[in-house]
């Protein structure tokens, strides 16, 4: 993965990140001021619902105005029976229900009489109850009171508000004496229940702050004590974080894919000047190491790799130039000495009467005196080659031509060692120094002679918008991890072999200089036991497609 594509990522994911908790904590608050906005309705309702209940003082009706659950079962049942002598009680218990309906119009409320005790008792009496067998016995005394004396509005009797004993303990032990709780209520008989938010309070059944109230004998008491339920239906909070959830998603994805674009886009930018940097580098090799790569004014890390580069290239200048220096003048300097001492050599073997062994030893320097003659012509070349100084007079080629030429200038060589040369394939007109690319194929194929190889062939075919130049043995071959390293100066597969058969390790190295200087490449295809193939691939270049019948 690119650097661009991981900038990208990281920034897009940290966006997501983000922006994923801006939405949550946007969630969060929302969902609390809705809750809170809920909470306060509940409490505002509680006030008015006690209001409600509490009798006034001196009055002369002594029940309260909701009807409590039995009288609704008892008033339901009658209705179903159709007892007429009844139709009064039903009558006013659907009034008192209607009446409670309209001052309660969105709310689910109930609740339960606990005049005998007041919160201290309950406090107290919870506090006796150790065990967790007294506090079932408690617990199921207090429900039979809450049971009888419950009322309820907007609640399917047959399944009431209740509170189980951890909550009704945890009620009594509260310091407000209030409970929040989101509970399932169902508001009518045959409906399924709905997700409500539900005030319960214990408190003395009042609409104002705690006081003792005169009773008819004139002594004080305190007033009743009860446990008041309070649920409102969540359908619109959830609807409304639903919808809140939507857009919160639709912005979260739209930010995503905006951010992601824009992170790629910025990302690249950011980048440019470091791909400059690298297409730059790329372009400079051992032929060209006095360009230097671009310097952007960007006052940062990439300036400063930039102009590290630079400096690295020109030591690497110095030191490549340093090199071939020393290459051509020793080149110079050895060729007067060496022609001097084979001339001699040359001089005594035909003007004087050597013994035996003189005549031998004369002959001994004279070879090795060619030998070294070659190799200082061969180090003059890549010392040309290294500083861009190897000229190429490029001109039309016809590849069946060159290849029948170098076979008809190499058979006595292949007859001598009993090897078979051939050349075949497509005829390919090109551009190309003709007499060095017949140097770089006489090199390899004196290398598949020198190999032992008993069939050689020279092909030629097109391959796109270039030609490309094989020589195919069928000699020992070569291991497949030296086959690069056959390229290095020096390097020889065989050190003995080679150097018995005058060969310096500099074949290679000058073939591959000039089929660089072409623009070309060439490489090595080999299998141990199956022969060699080495491929010579130019570009055809501007060169119009000639038939050999019409060269002169």
């Amino acid at each position: 993965m690119t650097l661009r594509w991981r900038l990208t990522l990281f920034y897009t994911a940290l966006l997501a990140f983000l922006l994923t908790g801006v939405g949550v904590i946007t969630l969060y608050m929302m969902r609390v001021n809705l809750i809170g906005g809920i909470d306060t309705e509940l409490q505002n309702t509680y006030k008015q619902f006690v209001t409600y209940l509490v009798r006034p003082i001196g009055a002369a009706d002594e029940t309260a105005r909701l009807p409590t659950d039995q009288q609704q079962l008892r008033a339901q049942r009658l209705q179903a029976e159709q007892f007429s002598e009844q139709s009064s009680l039903v009558s006013q218990i659907g009034q008192a229900k209607l009446l409670a309906r309209y001052y309660f119009p969105n709310s689910s409320v109930a609740v339960e009489d606990l005049s005998f005790y007041t919160r201290q008792t309950l406090i107290d009496d919870l506090k006796v109850a150790r065990t967790a067998q007294e506090k079932r016995e408690l617990f199921a005394y207090l429900a039979g009171l809450r049971g009888t004396s419950r009322r309820s509005l907007a609640v399917d009797i047959q399944r009431p508000i209740t509170l189980t004993d951890r909550e009704l303990e945890a009620l009594i032990n509260a310091t407000d004496g209030r409970l929040h709780l989101n509970r399932l209520i169902a508001d009518a008989p045959n409906r399924e229940p709905t997700l409500m938010r539900l005030l319960v309070v214990l408190g003395p059944l009042t609409n104002s702050e705690p006081r003792r109230e005169v009773g008819l004998s004139g002594f004080e008491s305190d007033p009743p004590l009860g446990i008041v339920y309070v649920a409102r239906s969540l359908g619109t909070v959830q609807k409304t974080l639903d919808d809140l959830r939507q857009v919160v998603m639709l912005l979260f994805l739209t930010g995503l894919a905006t951010a992601g674009t824009g992170a790629y886009l910025l990302a690249g930018q950011a980048l440019l000047p470091l791909r400059r940097v690298q297409r730059a580098a790329e372009r400079i090799g051992g032929q060209n190491l006095t360009e230097r790569v671009p310097v952007p004014q960007t006052g940062d890390e990439v300036e400063s790799l930039a102009t590290a580069l630079n400096a690295m290239l020109g030591r690497l200048e110095g030191s490549f130039e340093a090199q071939r220096r020393f290459t051509s003048d020793a080149s110079h300097e050895l060729r007067t000495p060496v022609t001097a001492i084979s001339g001699h050599a040359s001089y005594l073997l035909r003007r004087t009467n050597p013994t035996g062994q003189q005549q031998e030893s004369l002959k001994i320097i004279q070879s090795e005196s060619e030998r070294l003659t070659n190799l200082i012509a061969s180090l003059l070349q890549l010392a040309r080659s290294d500083s861009g100084a190897l000229t190429l007079q490029r001109g039309p080629v016809f590849s069946a031509l060159l290849l029948s030429d170098i076979v008809r200038e190499l058979a006595p060589l292949a007859q001598a060692q009993h090897t078979t040369l051939t050349s075949t394939g497509e005829d390919v007109t090109f551009e190309a120094d003709a007499d060095r690319l017949k140097q770089v194929l006489i090199n390899l194929v004196s290398n598949a002679l020198k190999a032992g190889a008993q069939t050689v062939t020279l092909r030629s075919e097109r391959v796109g918008a270039e030609v490309r130049l094989s020589v195919q043995d069928d000699g020992p071959g070569i291991p497949e991890d030296q086959l690069e390293r056959l390229f290095d100066r020096f390097y020889r597969l065989e050190d003995s072999r080679s150097r018995d058969q005058g060969g310096a390790g500099l074949g290679l190295s000058i073939a591959r200089g000039i089929v660089d200087a072409h623009g070309g490449r060439i490489w090595l295809d080999s299998e141990v036991g199956q022969g060699t193939t080495a491929h010579v691939q130019l570009p055809v270049g501007n060169v119009p497609e000639l038939d050999l019948d019409d060269v002169p």
